[in-house]
């Protein structure tokens, strides 16, 4: 287990999303943006605000908890939202223009799973990101309810519910986390460095993996 921790602790120093310097982009990711860029701020909004139609009632995840635990453990509208992928509506949520410090951390079992440094305004009315802290960390489910496709997101460990991502993200990635704030927990933190201190904490924790 000790190995396992400190294999994941070097690859997350490798791997975390902190301030990366821009690559070059091949003409086929950059037709893609320029797409994007020109879809109407309504249809993201109208993808981003249905309900994901999923069911994880089958699944088994690392951290299990019963319903009643669940309803204890959450809010109401983390409930609905988490463990029962609703939505939230935008511009009414705590975190769509949270400009402070910090990592949002899964309000299910408290996984570090989006920085703040790359938070940014997708105009939407939902946190948005450009990439998870931890690919692993954040699983995807195609979801084809209500007649589009879409890619749901959820946390790897718990199952909770995040929201979606969608393909017209800022470069590099061109990626959009579009994510509920009653799916997230902010953790602040006084500085970068002390931001990467306290993400690198929750791997050196070995029972964050072993539950």
């Amino acid at each position: 287990m000790k190995r396992f921790v400190f294999s994941l602790v070097l690859a997350i120093i490798v791997s975390m999303s902190f301030i990366q310097a821009g690559s070059g982009d091949n003409d086929s990711q950059n037709k893609a943006h320029e797409a994007a860029k020109d879809t109407d701020i309504q249809a993201c909004v109208s993808a981003c605000g249905l309900p994901s139609d999923l069911d994880f009632s089958d699944r088994t995840f690392p951290i299990e908890r019963s319903d009643q635990e669940w309803r204890t453990l959450l809010s109401e509208i983390s409930y609905q939202v988490a463990r029962k992928h609703k939505t939230e509506p935008p511009f009414q949520n705590p975190y769509f223009d949270n400009k402070e410090l910090g990592y949002y951390a899964c309000v299910g079992c408290e996984a570090p799973l989006f920085s703040s440094l790359d938070k940014y305004d997708s105009g939407t009315g939902w946190p948005s990101f450009s990439q998870a802290i931890d690919d692993r960390l954040v699983a995807q489910q195609v979801d084809n309810s209500f007649g589009m496709r879409r890619i749901e997101v959820h946390c790897a460990l718990c199952g909770s519910h995040q929201g979606h991502l969608f393909p017209d993200g800022p470069k590099p990635n061109f990626t959009r986390f579009c994510i509920n704030s009653a799916s997230l927990k902010f953790v602040p933190a006084a500085s970068k460095a002390l931001l990467r201190t306290a993400i690198l904490e929750w791997y050196q924790t070995e029972k964050n993996l072993a539950q």
